[in-house]
């Protein structure tokens, strides 16, 4: 499997992205399609509204959203599986509109895919 990429979707796509998924449940603002460069839009598998908004991007409640985020994934198998097979053909850059870089969604994404391989 190769790695997988995690790029806030404000930075420039690089060829060496690979397949590159947004995993936001809401469209970045101010972001057109062309500029996401996202070759898909997974958004069931962001997290649930009212986690979303419970966590709130703060970083003191950074540990629970993990593991709340972790349960409602052991119900999304079949695209976390998809997922994993992107990144078994390739370069796969999991994509997310989030400023925090290390306490965001793709983050608990790629924890859960790799611990999967």
């Amino acid at each position: 499997m190769h790695d997988i990429g995690i790029k806030r979707v404000y930075a420039p796509p690089q060829k060496a992205d690979g397949v590159r998924v947004l995993v936001d449940r809401v469209w970045p603002r101010g972001v057109s399609k062309d500029k996401a460069a996202v070759d898909l839009w997974m958004k069931e598998i962001g997290p649930s509204t009212a986690l979303r908004q419970w966590f709130g991007h703060k970083p003191e409640r950074w540990e629970e959203f993990r593991t709340r985020y972790k349960a409602e994934l052991a119900d999304k198998t079949d695209l976390l599986d998809q997922l994993r097979g992107y990144a078994k053909q390739g370069p796969l850059t999991l994509v997310y509109s989030a400023r925090d870089e290390e306490r965001n969604q793709a983050v608990v994404i790629r924890e859960v895919i790799e611990k999967g391989r």
